[in-house]
């Protein structure tokens, strides 16, 4: 189904612009992916979107991508969005319901382009000569109008269920990564269960990190993943040597051109990882995290 450019008004005032936007289904189709952000300058500057795109191209690709036809189809309409560059070249971008309240919030997407090379400048022994990367520094998907309830719990840091779209949402970093000539795109995990979500994506640039994630999916194989992610969250896994475990973030990538392909595809790279396993061993306190969970209500469905 061919989509019309979505039309309204955006304002920017302190680096800050918000906009609501009222699409229509039928019309003048988009030009296609490779030409859709062509008419537009390189300008660097903080109202726009990566320093280039305006708020109506955004929405565009949305469309494009069928993020608002996933939107309608889950009666989340009409839409608000809010473009916050007031950190550039960190920006954040929130789309809302109807209205830019916390209440209503949909998508909270913190991102940055910039330049990563571990350090040292190697890995693997391999030199690795910096990336022009595209960070995902932090990603909320929610739908601000269903609840938790016993048969459907949260996870750590869920006020809300997910939108269940996490392919779709990836299509469209990829797309953007792709037209902005992007080496890879980065995340971040600030949670054990989000790493799981983007490992069918991406991998841990550290082999000793994707270890230690294998392992814990190894380990805990009959445990459900929720419950897994509330046993880390609440401080209820142990190391061999008994102190808590805790969860702490590193860069996973998605590469893009072919020197990141073939190394994270490598046998050097598959080789450290089976190296690293050996060196991670848990058990799970249960009475304690039978106890803890008690406190906070149910943790699984």
């Amino acid at each position: 189904m061919a989509l019309k450019l979505l039309e309204g008004k955006h304002v920017a005032k302190k680096a800050k612009t918000t906009s609501k936007v009222k699409p229509f289904w039928e019309g003048t189709p988009l030009v296609g992916e490779t030409e859709l952000f062509s008419h537009l300058a390189e300008e660097k500057g903080s109202a726009l979107f990566l320093g280039r795109y305006s708020l109506s191209e955004v929405v565009a690709v949305l469309g494009k991508k069928n993020f608002l036809r996933e939107a309608r189809k889950r009666r989340l309409w009409p839409l608000a969005f809010n473009l916050d560059s007031s950190a550039y070249p960190l920006q954040r971008f929130q789309i809302y319901l109807r209205e830019a309240t916390p209440r209503n919030l949909i998508v909270d997407l913190k991102i940055r382009e910039g330049l990563f090379r571990p350090a040292g400048g190697v890995l693997l022994g391999r030199p690795f000569p910096e990336q022009k990367c595209l960070r995902l520094e932090w990603l909320t998907l929610q739908n601000p109008v269903q609840e938790f309830g016993l048969h459907k719990t949260p996870l750590p840091g869920q006020l809300h269920p997910g939108l269940n779209i996490g392919k779709k949402v990836m299509d469209l970093f990829v797309y953007l990564a792709r037209v902005t000539a992007k080496d890879a795109l980065l995340a971040f995990p600030a949670y054990f269960h989000n790493s799981l979500l983007f490992s069918r994506y991406f991998a841990f640039v550290n082999p000793e990190k994707q270890a230690e994630v294998f392992a814990l999916r190894r380990t805990f194989r009959d445990v459900p993943w929720k419950q897994l992610a509330w046993i880390i969250h609440l401080n209820c896994l142990l190391r061999e040597d008994g102190t808590p475990y805790e969860w702490k973030a590193e860069e996973q990538i998605f590469p893009l051109n072919r020197f990141l392909k073939d190394l994270f595809d490598s046998r050097d790279y598959r080789d450290a990882v089976r190296k690293a396993l050996p060196e991670f061993r848990f058990t799970i306190d249960w009475e304690t995290f039978y106890r803890k969970s008690a406190e906070i209500g149910p943790t699984t469905d």
